[in-house]
């Protein structure tokens, strides 16, 4: 079999970090005396850069600051980070399925992230995993999903074939971005965009728990044997 990449997004698919991305955001819109998102809407912008994300709350103000709410909630959100180090955590199973595939000859893991550089450090630094992956797509190094360009990068770093590539996110964006991108697309239960969506978006399954992921696998093996 052909090495394999495997690309996890991080918030909603391996990191639970919805209460902190909500209430930072509210945060940001408080700060500039503007009425706080809702919950549904910042749930589904999660996965976009800042400025994308902020772009999309905003769409029908004209006058938001834009760039300041931005800034305004990356402060907000670091402060969390720096105040509740416990205040996110990983999904059950997400620890052990990377140490699982880590440990496989025929697979390599990769990042691809609306979090910065700065936010990715501090992620794999937190759960010990800096040596986990051998790529690492942030918002600082690309367009915003659902862009290509992160999953060109990762399978260009990898040394892997697009089509050997497989993503695993929980929103739409994680979807197109890997589908445009000519790899795979595997979507996960527990995080932002609802089951439906991800199917729609390109999603090939949706997985229930990180304990299926291994037999997954294999039957992507078995489609590219076939």
């Amino acid at each position: 079999m052909p090495m394999k990449l495997v690309i996890f997004d991080v918030d909603g698919t391996l990191l639970d970090s919805q209460h902190a991305i909500v209430a930072a955001m509210a945060e940001a819109y408080l700060q500039h005396g503007l009425p706080a998102p809702t919950r549904e809407a910042v749930r589904a912008i999660v996965g976009l850069s800042v400025a994308e994300a902020v772009a999309e709350l905003s769409a029908e103000a004209s006058d938001h600051p834009l760039q300041d709410i931005g800034e305004a909630f990356k402060r907000s959100f670091m402060e969390s980070r720096r105040s509740s180090p416990d205040g996110m955590a990983l999904y059950p199973g997400a620890l052990e399925i990377i140490g699982a595939l880590a440990a496989r000859q025929d697979v390599l893991l990769g990042l691809a992230t609306g979090n910065s550089r700065r936010g990715v450090a501090h992620f794999l630094e937190r759960f010990g995993l800096e040596d986990r992956f051998v790529t690492r797509q942030t918002a600082d190094d690309a367009p915003s999903k659902p862009h290509p360009a992160m999953v060109l990068q990762a399978v260009a770093e990898a040394g892997v074939a697009a089509e050997c590539a497989v993503m695993i996110g929980d929103t739409t964006f994680d979807m197109e971005m890997a589908r445009a991108a000519g790899a795979r697309a595997i979507g996960v239960a527990w995080g932002y965009h609802p089951r439906e969506r991800l199917l729609a978006a390109g999603a090939e399954t949706i997985l229930e728990s990180f304990e299926e992921l291994p037999g997954v696998l294999g039957l992507l093996d078995a489609v590219e044997a076939a």
